[in-house]
């Protein structure tokens, strides 16, 4: 790669689209590869949507709360001659979380076999067989789907192609869901088992069993959180980007990718300020990085009308709120609860199929104060409760503005029966709803994960990480392969970094940064 700009010998400059953890994984990749790398955002903070806002001493995590798999965040920064462990502290968490059923009962997720067949056991006693057979069919999806498919990059049909004759041997083409019922019968324990992809934004009715490897990443791995938050770890790799010489740009919004001759050439900001580079990586959503970011391309892929086809995750409704004194309170609701609502499938099809805000909800309760005082004032806690919730890009859209303060107020309700109370007590109180993620995040339809990871949207057939559109162009994140959920948007980086070459004038540090015109 080269660039008319530069002189020769200049270092080799990149620029990074979006400071979520993808961006902020590729800015960091690349700096290990010898490039001066400028990271743009139009928030005030890097983590896009991991990252958090304080109000009233109280700091709320926006978006993931979990870690799985660390060895992902230690491979990213071992890259980069450092120790993850140096930077941040994991605490597992035991349980991982509490589901709790509308008729009184509960389901506790934890990481030894012998707690959770005791679990399946005390629900459905016929199901433990069954359940067992589930694991092994997660362990097998593992092997193939996680192992074998995570880092490899799918721009080539070929690799696809490859893993089809496995994928028919798993029955790939059954949904979750059907798989679960094809192993235990409780109903409870069918939500239990197939509920995981409503976390990476995908309908468990229609997502590929694919996915119930994300039981066996739990029992293998554990799930942990982050002590400070999904926020500490991007601050922790802002440090890492600085370090290498690279330079965060917050409050700062692309505009348009710049292309010539074929080729990306930089970009331009709202402000009118043009940034020149051949290697652009967008962390921006793959949807309005094709529609918005190149909308004066001529795109002979990802056109409007392929966007438009797409299926798309749902949106996220997020209620955040601080209570005082209730530290002590509620002993019985832990960091992680999952309030199961009256109807499953019936609530699946109104989110995904309908596009209908329905009167019930299913809801997950983060309570982080109980693991890390640090997010809230002494006694005090912070919680999110988030409900699943259509995208805006039904055929008649609910207008938030007007719903918000109505689904707050039923939110509310359902939260009574879990924390009785509490609402005489919140002294901090705000809400997203699909449009905020639409306005804040920029994300097409205000949906929570970008486009929905079913079996046709997956691999070769979801966005590529390197751009069909443009050479020097490379796409990470949510939007690309191997998809949404932050395991996958840091290996979306480290698939990029692959296929880029060393730079060929590795950065020196006390060489000038990017210039702007």
């Amino acid at each position: 790669m080269t660039d008319s700009n530069m002189p020769d010998g200049a270092p080799s400059q990149a620029i990074v689209i979006g400071a979520g953890l993808g961006g902020l994984a590729s800015a960091m990749r690349l700096g290990a590869k010898g490039y001066r790398v400028t990271v743009l955002d139009k928030l005030d903070r890097p983590g896009g949507r991991g990252s958090s806002i304080t109000q009233s001493g109280h700091r709320f995590d926006l978006g993931p709360t979990i870690i799985t798999v660390p060895q992902i965040y230690e491979d990213l920064w071992a890259a980069c001659g450092r120790d993850f462990h140096a930077d941040i502290t994991l605490k597992p968490m035991d349980p991982f979380y509490e589901i709790r059923f509308p008729d009184g009962e509960t389901f506790t997720a934890r990481q030894s076999t012998e707690a959770m067949e005791a679990e399946v056991h005390r629900l459905s006693p016929r199901d433990v067989k069954g359940y067992r057979r589930f694991m092994k069919d997660a362990e097998r999806r593992y092997v193939v789907g996680f192992e074998g498919m995570l880092l490899k990059p799918m721009h080539r049909i070929w690799e696809t192609l490859k893993v089809l004759p496995e994928f028919a041997l798993l029955r790939a083409d059954r949904s979750i869901l059907g798989l679960a019922k094809a192993r235990v019968r409780d109903p409870r324990l069918r939500m239990a088992l197939s509920f995981h992809p409503l976390f990476i934004g995908g309908d468990p009715m229609h997502v590929t069993s694919m996915y119930a490897l994300v039981g066996y990443l739990e029992k293998q791995f554990g799930v942990h959180y982050a002590m400070g938050g999904v926020q500490a770890i991007a601050d922790a790799m802002t440090r890492v980007i600085e370090a290498q010489g690279g330079q965060m740009r917050l409050g700062e919004t692309v505009d348009e990718i710049l292309i010539d001759k074929g080729a990306a050439r930089g970009v331009r900001t709202t402000k009118g300020e043009t940034l020149h580079a051949p290697l652009v990586v967008s962390n921006a959503d793959a949807g309005h990085t094709y529609a918005k970011l190149l909308q004066k391309q001529r795109r002979r892929r990802w056109t409007d009308a392929k966007l438009k086809s797409r299926k798309w995750s749902m949106g996220l409704f997020v209620w955040y709120f601080g209570t005082r004194g209730t530290r002590g309170q509620w002993a019985d609701v832990g960091h992680h609860t999952i309030v199961s609502g009256p109807r499953y499938e019936g609530l699946l099809k109104d989110i995904f199929i309908k596009g209908h805000l329905a009167e019930d909800m299913s809801l997950y309760v983060h309570r982080p104060s109980l693991t890390d005082p640090s997010c809230a004032p002494e006694g005090d806690d912070t919680f999110y409760a988030l409900s699943p919730v259509p995208h805006l890009g039904h055929d008649t859209p609910v207008n938030w503005a007007t719903e918000g303060e109505v689904y707050r107020r039923k939110v509310a309700k359902v939260l009574e029966g879990l924390i009785p109370g509490f609402e005489d007590k919140i002294t901090a109180s705000r809400f997203f709803t699909p449009e905020t993620f639409r306005d804040r995040y920029l994300s097409p339809n205000g949906s929570g994960f970008s486009i929905e990871p079913r079996i046709l949207q997956s691999a070769w057939f979801r966005p590529h990480n390197v751009s069909e559109e443009a050479s020097g162009l490379f796409l990470v994140g949510a939007g690309t392969h191997p998809g949404a959920g932050v395991p996958g948007v840091i290996a979306s980086a480290e698939v990029m970094a692959g296929m880029v070459p060393a730079a060929p004038h590795p950065i020196d540090l006390t060489t000038p940064k990017l210039a702007a015109e």
